[in-house]
């Protein structure tokens, strides 16, 4: 029965469809969003800046040596040892003194992506099975890799902890209780943490401050008043008691907001000027802590009510009314596969364009020239910097190995390769837990399939059924359960 639901199953669906509606995903949308969270390049040049629009991306194609484009086949790109890439076109306006002038550049060629075969953009999508053997392509070729100077290459799913969740756990010597958040806004990831000591007493750690910071003068910082934190806690009495317990014992109590942030600055900047320290204080809170829920201040009073969430938990777990969260349960866990990795990839070389955009139109200026395309935009800028880590395999965050030679030893290597999952835990670190076999991984992950030696238990391969979601929008989705229920964001 198990063999005739299984060959059903492959029948309706490709055993790499995770890999290319993932990469579907991130040519849609997810490139798209890059670029308007970049929109705008404002040089050091008065009254000028650039607005960055749509951007379009055509089929695969290839610059001969004439300066033709053409359309090419994968096939082609391997036996040229090519890229299987396609162009990039952006829309790109003029802004000069506050007036946009949209009929000045229009479209722009950015660079080149490389293409996923089988994908939305490849030839072979839509080709017919006598059609392809025409153009020597193999009918069987499940696709899912990209073809990076004729070496045929796979992205590794990368697994790591689920972002912008708490995750609450007693910490090696017992004593202490920690919630822990990744919190994870675009192109920014930030290990944000409440603990709390045995005797009820709490800290808050995020990056870029020296050390742990008393709970309330984060809070006070944040503008939340003693009266306003008691009422989030009134619902349970320990909890109430350990925020009683905060309040009287910190210097901060009788703080207004802007003498928290000033205290909070003379830890970050001590012995700089009041006004400097506070505007320390304001970018440390507002871009380092909890960035998922916001960067402008008038989200702070939202980050303050999710610390003392983050604080109320750790107090259910230190009294021991719940149990601590698995950090090993794999719904605390997200995989990662080809669309999100090359969506940080592409984020990450378009920094590097924006910032090459603005230098060449400072020279430009200063130079007294006349501006245009060909001085201030260069190609290479993007294409050469997604070459480069597709072919190396070093990636944004410096993981290393994420793009692979794919395993052509036979079509079951191929299929595992493809479906193939990394932890990114070290190698030569014991993780005794982390390696093991965890319940939750049923029907997801083989309970079998895992190298021996070093990588046992850190490198896995999906189960034959599972199927990888590709996301939603949240933003969207949080706004319509708020206009359904009118719940709180926490």
């Amino acid at each position: 029965m198990s063999n005739i639901l299984l060959e059903s199953y492959l029948e309706a669906n490709s055993l790499v469809t995770h890999q290319i509606e993932s990469f579907n995903r991130f040519q849609d949308s997810g490139i798209q969003a890059v670029i308007n969270r970049q929109s705008i390049i404002e040089p050091s040049v008065e009254g000028f800046a650039l607005k960055l629009g749509k951007v379009r991306l055509e089929k695969a194609s290839v610059i001969e040596a004439d300066g033709s484009r053409r359309p090419i086949m994968p096939n082609e790109t391997r036996l040229r040892n090519l890229t299987y890439s396609a162009p990039i076109f952006i829309e790109v306006v003029p802004i000069i003194r506050g007036i946009e002038k949209s009929a000045s550049f229009g479209e722009v060629f950015v660079g080149e992506m490389p293409i996923m075969v089988r994908s939305n953009l490849c030839y072979l999508k839509t080709q017919t099975k006598q059609q392809m053997m025409e153009n020597g392509e193999d009918v069987d070729d499940p696709g899912g890799y990209f073809i990076i100077k004729g070496v045929e290459r796979v992205l590794i799913g990368l697994e790591d902890v689920a972002a912008n969740r708490i995750i609450t756990t007693r910490k090696k010597t017992g004593d202490k209780v920690a919630s822990v958040v990744f919190s994870t806004a675009p192109g920014f990831r930030a290990r944000c943490v409440v603990t709390r000591a045995q005797n009820g007493i709490f800290t808050v750690d995020f990056p870029t401050v020296p050390k742990s910071l008393n709970f309330m003068l984060v809070l006070k910082a944040l503008g939340l008043k003693a009266e306003n934190i008691m009422s989030y806690a009134e619902d349970m009495l320990p909890f109430k008691n350990d925020m009683m317990l905060n309040i009287e014992v910190s210097e901060s109590k009788d703080m207004s907001s802007n003498e928290s942030l000033v205290e909070l600055g003379k830890l970050s900047a001590p012995g700089q000027a009041k006004e400097y320290q506070q505007k320390r204080a304001e970018t440390q809170v507002d871009n380092y802590l909890l960035p998922h829920i916001g960067e402008a201040p008038e989200d702070r009073l939202e980050k303050g009510k999710y610390l003392i969430q983050m604080a109320r938990k750790a107090t259910i777990i230190g009294n021991r009314q719940a149990k601590e969260d698995d950090k090993d349960h794999y719904g605390n866990k997200r995989v990662k596969y080809s669309g999100e990795l090359m969506e940080e990839l592409f984020a990450y070389a378009f920094r590097f364009f924006t910032k090459e955009v603005k230098y060449q139109i400072e020279r430009t200026s200063a130079r007294g020239r006349k501006l245009s395309i060909q001085s201030i935009i260069n190609p290479d800028t993007i294409t050469e910097r997604i070459a480069y880590a597709m072919g190396t395999g070093t990636w944004v965050a410096g993981q290393t190995g994420v793009s692979q030679v794919l395993d052509r030893t036979n079509i079951i290597s191929t299929y595992t390769h493809l479906r193939r999952v990394k932890s990114p835990l070290a190698k030569k670190h014991p993780h005794f837990k982390a390696r093991d076999v965890h319940g939750t991984q049923w029907g997801k992950i083989c309970p079998s399939e895992t190298p021996e030696g070093q990588e046992v238990g850190l490198t896995k391969y999906l189960a034959a059924m599972a199927k990888v979601t590709v996301g939603a929008d949240e933003e969207s989705t949080e706004a319509r359960i708020r206009e359904l229920t009118k719940i709180e964001k926490l």
